[in-house]
């Protein structure tokens, strides 16, 4: 279950689409560092920055967000 509080998320991240967006990108990379571990490769995959035991990935990626370990910005591209 993720526990993230949306106060504190909003307030490192420009949007909620921005916060969406990498979360999820942050989520999909810890899969693959997962994944590498599980076969025994770890070329070219960056492993989790903050330990959280038995916790999903989503939930590793929110929490490095609000703690800041991750930086989330939205840029317009018009």
């Amino acid at each position: 279950m993720i526990n993230s509080n949306l106060g504190k998320l909003m307030d490192k991240a420009d949007s909620r689409y921005a916060l969406v967006i990498a979360a999820s990108k942050r989520a999909r990379q810890i899969n693959s560092y997962n994944r590498a571990c599980a076969e025994g490769s770890y070329t070219d995959v960056t492993p989790p920055m903050i330990e959280n035991p038995g916790r999903n990935e989503l939930s590793t990626a929110l929490d490095e967000i609000e703690q800041g370990k991750l930086i989330v910005k939205y840029e317009d591209r018009d």
